[in-house]
């Protein structure tokens, strides 16, 4: 691994090792300080990646979500425009308002009613995968998996869906640390393509109500068109990211320790703890950043108000100092308090739906294909600091 540690300057080289397994690098920051003050991918800011720091942070409202776009963002108004309304940069009063009436369409009771339908389409899209002799599970199952649930709870037209995938991908790099002029360019072109495409679905609905999360949003007096919209893009973006990477981390994971899986597949009623250890062993998000709102005092050090505060939820999720054997996985393990989906006010809004999918998917996958096994075992992860993405999972199925 090639990262600078010195203790002045730690800083990310995109050559490397650190895109394949980042978690040297966390321990090596964390040794030095949990919440650290220094510059990553030229970016400078306090790094957490201590687990009672980061919670501290998440849960203390003085730490404020920001537009992660550059102040001057006018060549980037389509983006821009977008993130406004989403509730994922909202803090307070509006934040609240919007997570109430976003957040009772995904109850755990209400992702629960979605089995049926997430079971239907995993064995659909299995049946589809288990005549071939090899397959890469991220194109073929576990993304096609999370597009057409969420677009089914959407409202999405079936032959629509297939746009998902680079819509979602060009969007999310423009919110990471790694992002370029081009990137950003091109995530600004995508978003207004996503604002079109949305913005025709929703009249459609307005004219047309379906049953559907899409008419029933624009039915809610309380949010505005421009949050309808933002709402949709983000539940297409979010619900994508998160869920593609939960179930392809999840199976590689487990792929390679034989006896965590063949423990899953001696007692099945293990799978919601192994998909708890799942999200904490390689977490799907892996940073949330936060700006301080004014002068804070964490462990001791003052991160002054305008100062930008990553936190390193994968990192946090190995502390040592919380959780026995942090390198090791294990899909017994309890309690698990991981951050994988944050918390407090922004825990992910998505997260119940994301698991059941995750237990469902990893489960049935392993139940029907018990030959299945990777056909390579060093695999290549998309350059993102804040997301573990695998760019494809290829596996002989029998």
């Amino acid at each position: 691994m090639t990262a600078d540690l010195s203790i002045a300057h730690p800083s990310l080289h995109a050559d490397s090792g650190f895109w394949n397994d980042p978690y040297p690098f966390y321990d090596k920051l964390r040794s030095i300080d949990p919440v650290y003050k220094g510059t990553v991918l030229k970016y400078p800011g306090w790094y957490v990646t201590g687990y009672k720091e980061a919670a501290a942070i998440l849960k203390d409202i003085r730490f404020k979500n920001r537009i992660p776009l550059p102040e001057a963002s006018t060549k980037y108004q389509n983006l821009s425009h977008i993130q406004h309304d989403m509730l994922l940069f909202k803090n307070q009063s509006d934040h609240k308002r919007m997570r109430m009436l976003i957040g009772k369409e995904f109850t755990a009771k209400t992702a629960e009613s979605l089995r049926p339908c997430i079971k239907e389409t995993v064995h659909d899209l299995l049946d589809q995968v288990q005549i071939k002799k090899t397959a890469d599970l991220v194109s073929e199952f576990a993304f096609p998996l999370a597009s057409l649930i969420i677009a089914e709870i959407l409202g999405v037209p079936k032959e629509e869906r297939y746009q998902f995938r680079q819509w979602t991908a060009d969007v999310i790099q423009a919110i990471d640390l790694t992002r370029s002029r081009k990137t950003l360019v091109r995530a600004s072109d995508t978003a207004g393509r996503l604002t079109s495409y949305f913005r025709d679905l929703i009249h459609k609905r307005e004219a047309h109500p379906q049953q559907d999360l899409i008419s029933r949003f624009i039915m809610e007096e309380q949010l505005s068109k421009e949050e309808v919209l933002a709402t949709c893009i983000l539940l297409v973006i979010a619900g994508h990211e998160t869920t593609v990477n939960l179930i392809s981390n999840g199976v590689f994971t487990l792929l390679k320790h034989p006896e965590q899986l063949s423990a899953l597949r001696e007692n099945p009623s293990l799978i919601e703890t192994a998909v708890e250890e799942c999200l904490r062993y390689d977490s799907p998000a892996q940073l949330t950043a936060r700006t301080a709102s004014e002068d804070c005092e964490i462990n001791g050090k003052t991160i002054k108000k305008g100062e930008q505060v990553y936190i390193l939820l994968g990192a946090a999720n190995r502390d040592p100092s919380i959780f026995d054997q942090p390198h090791k996985m294990d899909i017994q393990r309890k309690p698990n308090p991981h951050l994988a989906f944050g918390r407090n006010a922004h825990f992910c809004i998505g997260s119940s739906l994301a698991r059941i999918e995750a237990q469902i998917a990893i489960l049935t996958l392993f139940e029907r294909m018990p030959k299945l096994r990777l056909a390579a075992h060093r695999l290549e992860y998309r350059k993102l600091i804040g997301f573990r993405s695998l760019k494809e999972l290829p596996v002989v199925i029998g």
